[in-house]
C-alpha cells in the first residue's frame, strides 16, 4: 500500500529513505550546523530540514531506530511521535539519551524512522455504562495474572 507525501527540504537536508525493499520505516537524518551532544538522561530536539504535506486521513509516526537504541541508548522520547496531516512545519525529532555515555549527534546522522499510517477518527459518544468484559477495569499489569 502506498500513499504520496509531498516533501520540501531546506538547508541541504536529506530526503527520508527506505533502506530495504520491505522496510516499514524511512530513515530521517539530522540537519544541524554543528554537533549536538546529549548527556546521559538529557534530551534534545534535533532539526531535520524536512517539511511534509501528509494526506488527510494519514499520520506519519516518528519512531526510534533500533540500532541506535540498542548500541547507544538513544531513543525518541515521545515514541511514537505523531506528525498530523495539517502540520506544515519542520520535522523535529525529540531524542533522549538513556545510555550511560554522552552521545554526539552529527549532521546527516540517521536519527529516527518515519512510518506512514492511516488514521481512523472516533466519535466519542457519552454512555451511562459500558459493556462488561472478563478483564473489566483491570489496568496496568493486570492481564495474565489470574
Amino acid at each position: 500500500m502506498e500513499t504520496t507525501i509531498l516533501i520540501r527540504v531546506e538547508r541541504g537536508a536529506l530526503v527520508p529513505e527506505y533502506k530495504t525493499h520491505d522496510a516499514a520505516g524511512a530513515d530521517i537524518c539530522a540537519r544541524i550546523d554543528s554537533p549536538v551532544v546529549i548527556p546521559p538522561g538529557g534530551r534534545a530536539l534535533i532539526p531535520t530540514g524536512v517539511f511534509l504535506e501528509i494526506p488527510q486521513g494519514y499520520e506519519v509516526q516518528v519512531r526510534p531506530r533500533s540500532g541506535l537504541a540498542f548500541k547507544k541508548g538513544i531513543t525518541v522520547l515521545n515514541s511514537p511521535g505523531t506528525i498530523d496531516a495539517d502540520y506544515r512545519g519542520e520535522v523535529g525529532v525529540l531524542l533522549v539519551n538513556l545510555g550511560s555515555e554522552p552521545w554526539e549527534c552529527t549532521d546527516g546522522e540517521r536519527i529516527a524512522q518515519l512510518v506512514t499510517a492511516p488514521v481512523a477518527r472516533s466519535i466519542f459518544a457519552p454512555a451511562a455504562s459500558l459493556s462488561a468484559t472478563a478483564r473489566g477495569e483491570g489496568g496496568y499489569g493486570s492481564t495474565g495474572t489470574h
